[in-house]
């Protein structure tokens, strides 16, 4: 994957200057809207994703118990490669894919190879205009960092228009430890900064955006890889 990308770290100077991804002033345009105009570059996004995160999913499982789910809705799941794995292990679960047209086409293919296919609904969209309903738990895995604070408050937003009273939001990414101690966080940070123009939080920049797009954040679970699980609940409408 970094081998047709690396390039974008060109960009580094311009992204500490101007505030603006460095991948767009060396590409001429953003990460993903390059990767969508360049379909044999998708399958290796998503083997790279998967060699990057894959190994947090069962971190994830083994911290954080979703019993209580009865329809997991995963946003921006990508290849369902995390979708799948949450519902191998939750036989009783149903799920739903979403994601762009381009990015759900080679994901079902995917699903029928996990036998979940029956279990999972696929759905094309972007969540920057809407998240599907009906679901009582709202997965974003690897999605917020990609993104600005005023992008994660417009994407939660959506979520939040449609998840019950009783509902769950689980963002499952980095949280980045207080002080200057070495943390992969802030690498990981550089990169979200040079690549699509985002950041990766402190926990008290989670609890923000939570409460501006209506969501109290209840707990952050560790897991034994980089990633937490920080899951947020809907605050009442008065």
């Amino acid at each position: 994957m970094f081998h047709h990308l690396f390039a974008a770290w060109d960009g580094l100077d311009h992204a500490v200057r101007t505030g603006e991804p460095g991948f767009n002033k060396v590409f001429g345009k953003p990460v993903f809207d390059y990767v969508g105009t360049h379909p044999e570059l998708g399958p290796i996004l998503d083997a790279g994703m998967t060699c990057f995160h894959g190994y947090e999913t069962w971190a994830m499982l083994e911290v954080y118990d979703f019993g209580a789910v009865h329809v997991l809705a995963d946003i921006g799941g990508g290849n369902g490669s995390l979708i799948a794995s949450v519902l191998q292990r939750y036989p009783m679960m149903r799920g739903m894919l979403f994601d762009l047209g381009h990015v759900v086409a080679r994901a079902r293919e995917r699903l029928s190879g996990y036998g979940i296919a029956d279990r999972c609904q696929v759905l094309e969209g972007s969540f920057f205009e809407t998240v599907p309903s009906g679901a009582d738990a709202y997965l974003f895995r690897h999605i917020l960092h990609d993104w600005t604070d005023e992008q994660c408050v417009q994407i939660l937003s959506h979520c939040r228009n449609v998840i019950p009273k009783h509902g769950t939001l689980l963002v499952v990414e980095c949280v980045i430890p207080a002080g200057n101690d070495r943390s992969i966080s802030k690498d990981f940070d550089m990169t979200m900064m040079t690549f699509p123009g985002g950041l990766e939080r402190t926990e008290s920049e989670f609890r923000s955006l939570y409460k501006q797009a209506g969501f109290e954040l209840t707990s952050v679970t560790p897991t034994s890889t980089m990633v937490s699980v920080i899951e947020g609940k809907p605050i009442p409408v008065a």
